[in-house]
């Protein structure tokens, strides 16, 4: 009697253990998932301030149409962007359009001046901020929901009820992989 006892204990424990180990990998999921519609409400933000700045920059550089179409099309996909990789491809390319928007925007003094343009500017300059923030936060969420995954014995549970890893959201930065150029 004492042996079986000693046996329903044991098997007691460890079915507690392993109920720790699932919520906290469903604690994990959740807080990935969070994080992750915390990017997408930024990314929302920067996207509605994009069609008013492309406006304001229309005004006066009427002739950049290809730079428009481009910002306009790379905002779109961007928007449609299904998975975490399609969202950094597209972040990508979203930026290397604003980045020609920018550009020209250097050949029109008036509008550089223009205070509805600086508002803007500084409002999407802030949301870029914001945005750099929550992907860091959640890019953090996955490392740790993943590792949690990886590791014994919460491999077999994640194994056990089909967890999964997640995609890192990954944006090139080119500036920061270039080395720095010094001249005298």
């Amino acid at each position: 009697m004492g042996g079986l006892l000693v046996v329903l204990i044991i098997i007691g424990a460890i079915v507690i253990f392993a109920i720790g180990i699932y919520n906290n990998l469903v604690t994990l999921r959740n807080r990935a998932d969070n994080a992750w519609a915390q990017v997408d409400v930024q990314l929302r933000r920067r996207y509605d301030l994009i069609p008013n700045l492309v406006e304001t920059v229309k005004g006066y550089a009427k002739h950049e149409k290809e730079t428009f179409q481009m910002v306009t099309e790379a905002r779109a996909k961007a928007i449609n962007a299904q998975t975490v990789k399609e969202q950094g491809d597209a972040e990508n390319m979203l930026s290397g359009a604003l980045k020609s928007l920018f550009a020209v925007v250097e050949s029109y003094p008036d509008l550089k001046a223009n205070q509805n343009f600086l508002m803007l500017q500084e409002e999407l300059a802030g949301t870029e901020g914001k945005i750099a923030y929550a992907r860091q936060f959640y890019n953090d969420t996955i490392m740790k929901f993943n590792t949690k995954q990886q590791v014994f014995p919460a491999s077999i549970i994640a194994g056990m009820f089909n967890f999964s890893e997640k995609e890192y959201f990954e944006i090139e930065e080119p500036e920061a992989k270039e080395p720095v150029k010094v001249e005298f």
